[in-house]
Order: structure tokens, then C-alpha cells, then sequence
């Protein structure tokens, strides 16, 4: 593995990244904060545009023709089973982000726009803008990635790097070969770095739940380095056995336990608020979505321009980050699946979880903030880890609950890491779609690395400047790979019988 030069580049850089964060985390911060500031500034039409380009295009080849294309020979069935194959690849997406941020994000949004409006207004504009966050968007950044490798891998039988696409279609010379160089070189970084931030906020959620689940108080670093070395210890099981055993089996469990939270809160809440909130907030997303994605606050004062680039940009940029590891880890176990049916699995139903999620979280938070008097608007000021367990403990059974949130985010921090080990093993050995025990471990080590670097920050700002940054050069090479796709896919003869 260590004489593969795009390899020892890319430890280089990840390497590099980890030493300077764990000596000067304060200093790397500051410079990743700084340079996305200017990018944001100077780019935040371009992203935009990008997302809404992505989406408009998934759409575009769901309902074309071309949607009855197999992503393999015609004659090619699916490996894993749906319900396997939508937790895989939810799991993989942002399972532990919605645990996080169920809660804590649309009462932040409602912190800034209750500053214009009244509060009715404002918990509804918060919902919606969490969900755009959340939703297709986010969903067509992971799709077009994973199709674009999915249908020259499958299909086309190319290795499985973001690389290939480039040279099938412009050929193999010194330019090409150059350029798909660095794409992998920067997929690799940004999957790393990536990675890392979500290994970060998952510990320190979890060490939120047990200081909940137990009535501890000021456990501090302690207890996040001890949580950090139980997860690095978790994923080296998983990383040793076949796929389909290891992440089916951690996704299944993990959307099985939030999925049976996410309703046990919908019945045992305030049910008819938040069913209001959530029939509210469909209908407020789908109204405005595509409208949405080209907005850009340009004409607004400099404070919702920095909310802006603070939520809307850094989010569209860290799907971005993801997308590398997400998108091929869904085109691998995709394969026999059509067009149509890999967008509107990949982008249709998390899309509706997410709504759902949000709604029952965010409604329940914003029934105890302006209808209860609950202090939440203090403590996702304060503590936005916290923010999921003090709901909880308001419900019956907070104990149960509140250790199932813990459970479900630390499954889903491990197969998260599993998936961008097994993508970054693939990358390690030029496209092998079963990279050995031993590259997969080695990615793992890493992987843990860079997140001991995003935890040492201690900050979830720093962490989302940090992977901003690492993944803003991304922007411009799925582009890249859109194009390739639509070229091929105009060769393509579809019966259309």
C-alpha cells in the first residue's frame, strides 16, 4: 500500500493535518476559518448553483429514459436486499447527524429569525430551513456522486475510483492521468477529514447521553477520551468481516432503534402538535425547495449572510466532503439496481425520513420552548450536545430513550467509519471492490487519528470549518463527473418498449 505514490501523498496530507491539530489545534482552526471565509464570500453562488444543478439533474435522469438503465449487465439482480440496502446506505449518509442535530438545529435557526419575526413564524421558517438542509439537495450531492461510480463500474466495468470516469471518457494521456490523479488524491483527503468531524460530534453526543443516563456532571475530556477509545476499539470487528455481515448488520440496528425512537416520541409527545408541525413543514418544503436552492442572502445585512455561510454553504459543502466515501460506498452495494430505482432510493426516502425525523424532534423541542417554558433556548445556546437528552428526560421512560440514543449513535459513528474505511480501501488498491483486512485497518487507524484532532478542537464551529475546507475543491469534480456521465449515457440504446 505504501508504494502506491497518490497513497503516501494523501498520508502525507491527512498526516500532516492530524500532527498540526493535536499541536496547535487553536492555530488550525483559525487558518481553516479564515480561508473558508474568503470561499464563502467570493463562491457561496457557485455551490448553490452546483446543489440545484445535481438535483435538477437527478430528476432529469429519474424520469428519463435512461432511468431504465442497469447499473451492471442487464441481466444483473440486486446484492442486498432494499431494506438492507436503504439503512446501508442512510447509516453511511447521516445517521449520526440526525441524532445530534434532531432537536438543537431548528430551535438554532429559530434563535436568528425570531429576531425579524414573530415566533409562530419563526419555529415554522426554522423547520423548513432544517429540512432543506437535510433533504434532496443534500441527497442529489450523495446520488449523482454514487451513480456516476456505480455506472462505470458496473456497467462500463472501470475501477471503482472518481478517477476513471475522467479517463474512459477523455482517454488515457498525461493530462487525464494527471487530472484524475489529484481527483483521487482530493476524494481521499476530504473523505478523511470529512470522517473525522462526524467521529467528533458522535463522541461528544454520546458522552452527553451517558453524563445524562447516569446524573454525572463535569466529566469533561475524560470521559470523551474513554468514549473515543471504546469506539476505536468497536470498529476493528466489523472492519474483519465480509460487508454484507458487518455494516448490514450495525445499519439495520441502528435505523431500528431511531426509528422506533422517533416514533415512540411522535405518540408519547405532544402528538397533535407535532403532527401539525410536520404536515406544516412538507408542505412548506416542497412548496419552496428548488426556490431555495438558488437562494443566496446576497441583498440581506451581514449578519444573515453569516448565518448563511455559518449553516446553508457549510452544509451543502460538507455533503460535498461526504460524497466521495458516501457515493461510491452506495455505488458497491447498488449493483443491479437501475437508474431510477438507485435515485429515488437514494434520494426519495431519506429525504422523507428526514422531514419526518425533524418534524417530530424539532416539533417536540419548539412545544417545549414557547408552549411549556422549557429553558431549550438556553441550552442549545449553551450545550447543543445536551439539547436531544433534556427532551427526552422530559418524556416518559427517559432512562430507556435516552440510552437508546446513545446505543443508535454509536453504531451509527462506527459504521460510518467502517464505510469510509472500506472506500478509502478501495481507493488504496486502485478500484478492488473487496480491499483486504488489512488496508481497511490501516484506514481505520487514521480515520480514528483525525478524529482525536476534530475532538481536540472542541468546538463544532472549528469542526465545520475544518471539513469545509477540505472539501471545497470537490465542488469542481463532481461537476466533472456529472459531465462524463451524461456523455456516456447518450451512447446508451434504452428500450423503451
Amino acid at each position: 500500500m505504501f508504494k502506491n505514490p497518490l497513497l503516501a501523498v494523501a498520508l502525507l496530507i491527512t498526516g500532516a493535518i492530524s500532527v498540526w491539530g493535536i499541536i496547535d489545534t487553536v492555530s488550525l482552526s483559525a487558518t481553516a476559518n479564515y480561508l473558508v471565509g474568503i470561499e464563502f464570500t467570493s463562491r457561496a453562488w457557485f455551490i448553490m448553483l452546483t446543489v440545484s444543478f445535481l438535483l435538477i439533474t437527478s430528476i432529469f435522469l429519474a424520469v428519463s429514459r435512461y432511468g431504465r438503465v442497469k447499473l451492471g449487465r442487464d441481466d444483473d439482480e440486486p446484492e442486498f436486499s432494499t431494506v438492507s440496502w436503504l439503512s446501508m446506505l442512510f447509516a453511511a449518509g447521516m445517521g449520526v447527524g440526525l441524532l445530534y442535530w434532531g432537536t438543537a438545529e431548528p430551535l438554532t435557526h429559530y434563535l436568528t429569525i425570531a429576531e425579524f419575526a414573530d415566533a409562530r413564524t419563526a419555529a415554522s421558517k426554522a423547520l423548513s430551513i432544517t429540512n432543506f438542509h437535510w433533504g434532496l439537495h443534500a441527497w442529489a450531492i450523495y446520488a449523482l456522486t454514487g451513480l456516476v461510480i456505480a455506472y462505470f463500474g458496473f456497467r462500463l466495468e472501470c475501477p471503482s475510483l472518481v478517477s476513471a470516469p475522467i479517463i474512459k471518457v477523455f482517454g488515457e494521456n498525461r493530462i487525464t492521468g494527471s487530472v484524475g490523479w489529484l481527483c483521487d488524491l482530493l476524494a481521499i483527503v476530504a473523505i478523511a477529514i470529512g470522517l473525522g468531524g462526524s467521529v467528533a460530534m458522535g463522541v461528544f453526543q454520546v458522552k452527553e447521553g451517558i453524563d445524562a443516563l447516569f446524573g454525572l456532571q463535569n466529566t469533561g475530556m475524560v470521559m470523551v477520551f474513554g468514549i473515543f477509545i471504546v469506539l476505536c476499539a468497536s470498529y476493528i470487528l466489523p472492519l474483519t468481516v465480509d460487508l454484507g455481515r458487518g455494516m448490514a448488520i450495525l445499519s439495520n440496528a441502528a435505523m431500528l432503534i431511531a426509528g422506533g425512537l422517533m416514533i415512540y416520541v411522535l405518540l408519547f409527545g405532544p402528538t397533535h402538535f407535532i403532527m401539525g408541525g410536520i404536515v406544516q413543514a412538507i408542505g412548506d418544503y416542497f412548496a419552496k425547495v428548488l426556490p431555495h436552492g438558488f437562494q443566496t442572502y446576497s441583498f440581506m445585512d451581514e449578519h444573515i449572510q453569516q448565518w448563511f455561510q455559518s449553516w446553508t454553504l457549510t452544509y451543502m459543502v460538507w455533503w460535498l466532503a461526504w460524497a466521495p466515501f458516501v457515493g461510491v460506498f452506495i455505488a458497491r452495494i447498488s449493483k443491479g439496481r437501475t437508474i431510477r430505482e438507485f435515485i429515488l432510493g437514494v434520494i426519495l426516502v431519506p429525504t422523507v425520513f428526514s422531514i419526518l425525523w425533524f418534524g417530530v424532534f424539532g416539533s417536540v423541542g419548539f412545544h417545549g420552548a414557547l408552549k411549556l417554558g422549557l429553558p431549550l433556548l438556553d441550552i442549545v445556546r449553551d450545550n447543543v450536545s445536551g439539547v436531544t437528552f433534556f427532551v427526552l428526560e422530559q418524556l416518559p421512560l427517559s432512562k430507556l430513550t435516552v440510552a437508546a440514543v446513545v446505543i443508535a449513535a454509536f453504531l451509527f459513528i462506527v459504521t460510518s467509519v467502517v464505510s469510509a474505511a472500506f472506500v478509502l480501501g478501495m481507493f488504496s488498491t486502485g478500484g478492488d471492490l473487496n480491499p483486504s483486512t488489512k488496508i481497511k485497518l490501516s484506514w481505520g487507524a487514521i480515520l480514528g487519528a483525525l478524529g482525536l484532532v476534530m475532538i481536540l478542537s472542541g468546538s463544532i464551529d472549528a469542526i465545520k470549518s475544518i471539513i469545509a475546507l477540505g472539501a471545497l475543491p470537490f465542488v469542481f469534480i463532481v461537476l466533472l463527473l456529472v459531465v462524463c456521465l451524461l456523455k456516456m449515457l447518450k451512447a446508451e440504446k434504452v428500450d423503451v418498449s
